[in-house]
């Protein structure tokens, strides 16, 4: 029984291997006596015919990848998701970022932080504002003054008013002085606001809407490159921020961040 076990084992991999179907494996030994005078026990033949069966099937096996090419691989996916991540200067051209005039400004009535401003930022009507400027500023340096809008974020809630903007200001380490952004003489509410050279106005892109800034955190990814020069200027890493009339400056803060 174990002959014929062998036989067929060899005779169904010699199927598998075999190019056609009139190949055929050399006969086994029928006798007991055969197999003896081969000088093979049976159970050789047997072991034999189950290695020959496991090496018929492992031709379709599939080869996993060497640890280090998968490793290399996943490297140059990343390299090159890296490679993807557009320069902040790009980024920050989806800001829409405008010239403002403050025609209003009172104190919050539910917020001793905060001030309420109507700002003209070159639309029909006035936007309004809430800014936590209480502690920074007083109302009649607020009021009527030329200021920079960061125009495209979502409104707000501010304690039961609807904020539509943020004035952008300087603060330094400490956040204990805190100056707002000023246009130059001469720029005109609603005129938007570039980063670079004097010719970039005619190369903005068109501004995000508020849903993509905040559902792509552009703000957020451009806020960190916000900074005054030694003169005041407001930059974005070495790119001044322009309005037709020149820079937008503050009024001492050197180094300081912009939010």
């Amino acid at each position: 029984m174990m002959a014929a076990a062998a036989r067929m084992a060899f005779a169904s991999c010699g199927r598998l291997l075999a190019p056609s179907s009139s190949s055929s494996l050399p006969a086994l030994p029928r006798t007991r006596g055969s197999v003896a005078a081969s000088g093979k026990h049976p159970v050789s033949f047997l072991a034999a015919a189950r290695s020959a069966s496991v090496l018929c099937y492992c031709s379709d096996a599939t080869v996993a990848p060497a640890p280090q090419a998968a490793a290399a691989e996943g490297e140059g996916e990343e390299g090159e998701k890296k490679a993807e991540v557009p320069p902040v200067e790009e980024v920050a051209a989806l800001l829409d970022i405008r010239v403002g005039r403050v025609v209003k400004a009172w104190r919050h009535p539910e917020a001793d932080t905060l001030y309420v401003e109507e700002v003209d930022v070159g639309e029909e009507q006035p936007r309004t504002i809430c800014s936590g400027l209480v502690n920074y500023l007083p109302i009649d340096q607020l009021q009527d003054s030329n200021v920079i809008v960061l125009a495209n974020l979502k409104p707000r809630n501010m304690r039961g008013i609807k904020s539509n903007g943020m004035l952008m200001a300087a603060s330094d380490a400490s956040h204990e002085n805190v100056e707002l952004l000023t246009p130059p003489e001469g720029s005109v509410p609603g005129e938007r606001v570039w980063f670079g050279t004097e010719d970039g106005k005619d190369r903005q892109s068109e501004a995000a809407s508020p849903n993509q800034v905040q559902k792509k955190k552009i703000w957020e990814s451009v806020q960190p490159h916000l900074r005054t020069s030694e003169n005041c200027t407001a930059f974005l890493g070495e790119h001044p921020m322009r309005t037709s009339a020149g820079v937008v400056f503050c009024k001492t803060l050197q180094g300081a961040r912009v939010s």
